[in-house]
């Protein structure tokens, strides 16, 4: 016998109304080019996981009660044995997991991963792997799960319906930096705290020139042209991973090159943020409660 008291939702995807007062078309960053969106970064937030953090990425021109354009959680579960009918692996087993939730987005995300987030996945893995002494646990394994709160979009303008894809550099970006917190909090040994950086080669306007910016936020802007995401090891200065998407014009050939040390700035402040968290979390424990 049904219930007829309960309400049940939308079996496929929805999308939000649009009501007759649209909002206008919301403006360019008012950021400069060379600076990156304040960043909020908390360990610990998770007690029944071995380690946990939670990021928030201020939004200054969104206009909801917020103010963030993106939210991220991670939990640490391990290091820990693996099954017996497991075969022997002299270092650690690292197992990433990255998910939206479902209203992460404008478009409603299913249940399942699909291939982006298997993309983000596999992405962030690699860029981890760099920086996490895996010997130090042989036959053990790590999963480290990432979830999506809010993704990096705009929900304020009916404008921008059309989503290539370019919002998900930043929400690798933040994967990475708050994976990498997670990972500390777990108390688990890394050569290295890898944070996550990001540039991109935007237009402002239909007549203007193309020009490389920081932490770009994608609806500010006429058109993005090329982006580039990487995870950076600050102190080794090394790169442990890089993630390029887009068309570079051929009149500049060093372009590229600009891209990727842009990136590098971009990941070396988001360090700092990353490194003040941690530095508050080890001041907090050690004071007496």
């Amino acid at each position: 016998m049904a219930d007829r008291r309960r309400i049940n939702g939308p079996v496929g995807q929805t999308t939000p109304p649009v009501y007759a007062s649209a909002p206008a078309k919301r403006t360019a960053r008012k950021l400069g080019d060379d600076a990156i969106r304040k960043i909020f970064l908390k360990t610990g937030v998770t007690p029944s996981a071995s380690g946990s953090a939670y990021l928030e990425v201020e939004d200054p021109t969104t206009t909801s009660p917020s103010g963030t354009s993106l939210k991220l959680t991670c939990t640490v579960h391990g290091p820990r044995a693996l099954p017996r009918s497991a075969p022997f692996s002299p270092h650690i087993i690292l197992s990433t997991h990255v998910k939206y939730a479902p209203f992460a987005t404008r478009h409603r995300r299913g249940y399942l991963r699909d291939s982006s987030e298997r993309d983000l996945g596999v992405h962030l893995e690699t860029a981890l792997r760099g920086a996490i002494i895996a010997d130090r646990w042989p036959k053990s394994g790590v999963d480290i799960i990432v979830t999506i709160i809010e993704g990096d979009q705009n929900r304020d303008s009916p404008e921008y319906e059309r989503d290539e894809g370019w919002d998900m550099m930043n929400v690798l970006s933040g994967c990475i930096t708050v994976a990498s917190a997670a990972i500390a909090d777990a108390g688990i040994d890394c050569v290295d705290t890898v944070s996550g950086g990001v540039a991109a080669l935007v237009v402002k306007d239909a007549q203007s020139q193309p020009f490389i910016v920081l932490d770009p936020d994608v609806a500010g802007y006429h058109k993005v042209l090329a982006a580039c995401c990487v995870a950076y090891l600050p102190t080794r200065d090394e790169v442990t991973n890089i993630w390029f998407k887009g068309q570079l014009p051929g009149a500049d050939a060093m372009i590229y090159t600009k891209l990727i040390e842009r990136s590098l700035v971009a990941c070396r402040n988001a360090n700092r943020v990353l490194v003040q968290s941690l530095n508050d979390t080890v001041h907090q424990a050690k004071v007496p409660s």
